[in-house]
């Protein structure tokens, strides 16, 4: 493993690293985490991966990664990721669903007077526009 760079960013509270690595084929993020995070002892929840990019033909690798000083900066710059926020509000949603469901009656659906004369124009095939113009008519 060779050190390319190796910055700290005060003003984002992180060290900015790229390394070189040699290995067989391309390393995993997963792999390339626990790489980081040995060399640099750092906690893998701390720990952004950027990228890993090879060359074709050659064994060696560049890792370029964010190593944060803690939690809240990292999330703060880095954000949720998509799967994690989907399972975060699923989980929400299914605890807060189950409560609603108890406390709240069903509620039939009301139709206004407006919600009436637009689903019979929609069932004519006619859009909201025609069947304004024919009420002007007559």
């Amino acid at each position: 493993m060779e050190i390319i760079e190796d910055k700290e960013n005060f003003l984002l509270n992180r060290k900015e690293i790229k390394i070189v690595v040699e290995a067989e084929k391309t390393p995993s993020l997963e792999e390339a985490l626990n790489i980081v995070s040995e060399n640099f002892k750092a906690e893998k929840d701390l720990i952004v991966i950027n990228q890993v990019k090879g060359k074709f033909g050659r064994n060696t690798f560049l890792i370029s990664a964010f190593i944060y000083k803690n939690k809240e900066d990292k999330d703060k710059l880095e954000g949720v990721k998509k799967k994690k926020k989907e399972q975060e509000e699923k989980k929400e949603g299914e605890s807060s669903g189950q409560a609603q469901k108890q406390n709240q009656p069903a509620e039939e659906k009301k139709e206004t007077e407006g919600d009436k004369e637009k689903s019979e124009n929609e069932s004519e095939g006619k859009g909201e526009d025609e069947g304004k113009e024919e009420e002007k008519k007559e």
